[in-house]
């Protein structure tokens, strides 16, 4: 099933003012790959599907001339108030808006999940980036949010949560670049499923392949409540994380 980018923007879009309040997830993944990357100091990046922000910012403190790029005007425009790049630009990862070999590194947090073509989006990371340069990107993997689709089944049989691409069709669509790449697990735990829920909504990452979520109503939210699997009394989501590192040729 081809993704709406219209109803993606419009979710980021829902979630800007709030953004920051719910990115545990994509703070832990920006640090996870920044420790791949090790101290570089790159005089221009691309932060490709930039969200509120936050790595434009860390980049540009770092002396960097930062271009944020989204698929959301209000992301983007978020991103402006806080005075987070240089330049700011409304795009798809999938068809890039700029001219080949521009940045020493192109950096992408979280994103490319919402991509058609996975396949597609990697190459236009690469055909941006400088030869010798860096394309730094995280997405999920498939099996992702297992406590979420197990609680779902307890209240009906409809798919509740995104569908990530399987690790073999990752690393398909990686074949043939010059990569660094591996695969962590994080999980957040919450105080009840409402929490949890709210963390997806917070970063506008609600039920986007199928178009938007239904309204929770109590009862069910209850039965979610009681068939979600608990570790010490917390509501856990477990994220499966893909990291790679492409050096261009």
């Amino acid at each position: 099933m081809a993704v709406n980018k219209r109803a993606v923007a419009a979710a980021f879009g829902r979630a800007a003012q709030s953004y920051a309040h719910h990115d545990a997830l994509q703070r832990l993944s920006a640090d996870l790959l920044l420790t791949q990357l090790g101290e570089i100091t790159p005089a221009q990046v691309l932060d490709a599907g930039c969200g509120p922000g936050a790595m434009s910012r860390y980049w540009r403190g770092l002396g960097s001339s930062v271009t944020a790029l989204d698929l959301s005007a209000t992301m983007l425009d978020e991103a402006r108030r806080q005075q987070s790049a240089d330049r700011y630009l409304l795009g798809d990862i999938e068809a890039l808006p700029l001219a080949d070999a521009q940045f020493p590194l192109v950096w992408s947090n979280l994103a490319v999940q919402w991509c058609d073509d996975l396949c597609q989006a990697i190459n236009e990371l690469c055909r941006v980036t400088q030869p010798g340069g860096l394309v730094a990107f995280t997405t999920l993997v498939e099996a992702s949010l297992p406590e979420l689709n197990q609680a779902w089944q307890a209240v009906d049989d409809r798919p509740h949560a995104n569908r990530f691409l399987s690790l073999p069709a990752i690393e398909q669509a990686l074949a043939g670049w010059s990569l660094r790449s591996g695969v962590e697990s994080i999980t957040l735990h919450f105080d009840d499923a409402a929490r949890a829920l709210r963390s997806l909504k917070g970063i506008g990452a609600t039920h986007l392949h199928d178009g938007r979520q239904q309204g929770l109503t109590r009862g069910k939210l209850q039965r979610l409540q009681l068939a979600w699997p608990q570790q010490q009394g917390k509501y856990p989501l477990t994220y499966h994380l893909f990291w790679g590192v492409i050096t261009r040729d």
